[in-house]
């Protein structure tokens, strides 16, 4: 497949990451277009992206204000929503996963590797101060919960870098509900999903560096007791009911 891609890139007080990832994003494909999705900032990251498309006229890039939409969940579904190309990439703009690893999603993609290409974190050295030792061992431990669970192996669920395509994401998109609908980060959401619909599922490892601008948003035990909920969902749908079919 050598069609248009589309870089959803969800931000949040970003300011001063939007430049450089319009710079790194590469060129997949016949056409790489950026969509920046704002979760209403308070640092003027609307107001960075709007300068920086004028500043690169040769780039395809676009803004989506989130609105009243709350999390990088409801970001990205937006601008998944409005994409009208052939494949859905993820890149988060603190570009700690940086985007120079995206062409190795997207020859994956292309050789049929993996219908759903997960990024992985936890497998080449990070850099340090990247990622906080709770941190680690809450990735490293959903990483086996979601192996058992799921029957295939994950080494990192919250990795944000994602890549799918259209078609199957719409599929994913209509059934939804089966899982429920209250997944804030779209990490879990999306790996559910590929997994119900049996796609080939593949993680691609990313270099993990520390963060030049901006705070993390992660509350690491209020969303660690989230993200133990939605383990328990899909522990009844697929392990409990699963087994009675």
């Amino acid at each position: 497949m050598s069609g248009a891609n589309r870089v959803i890139v969800p931000c949040k007080d970003e300011r001063g990451n939007v430049e450089d990832a319009v710079k790194r994003i590469p060129q997949m494909g016949k056409e790489t277009e950026i969509i920046f999705v704002d979760g209403n900032s308070s640092d003027n990251t609307a107001e960075e992206i709007e300068r920086v498309i004028k500043e690169y006229p040769d780039r395809p890039i676009s803004l989506i204000h989130q609105g009243d939409g709350i999390g990088k969940g409801d970001a990205v579904r937006k601008g998944f929503a409005a994409a009208k190309c052939d494949v859905l990439v993820i890149q988060d703009a603190d570009l700690t996963a940086p985007p120079e690893d995206l062409p190795k999603f997207f020859k994956a993609f292309c050789q049929g590797k993996g219908e759903y290409i997960n990024g992985s974190r936890l497998v080449y050295p990070m850099e340090k101060q990247a990622m906080r030792f709770l941190n680690l061992l809450g990735n490293k431990f959903f990483g086996m919960l979601f192996s058992w669970l799921l029957g295939q192996r994950f080494r990192d669920t919250l990795c944000g870098t994602k890549m799918i395509s259209k078609e199957d994401y719409e599929v994913l998109a209509a059934n939804r509900s089966y899982f429920g609908d209250f997944d804030p980060f779209g990490d879990f959401d999306l790996i559910f999903g590929s997994i119900k619909q049996n796609l080939k599922v593949v993680e691609i490892p990313v270099t993990y560096r520390a963060r030049t601008y901006g705070d993390t948003s992660i509350s690491r035990f209020r969303h660690g007791l989230l993200l133990l909920k939605m383990s328990w969902v899909a522990f009844k749908k697929i392990k409990w009911l699963g087994s009675g079919q």
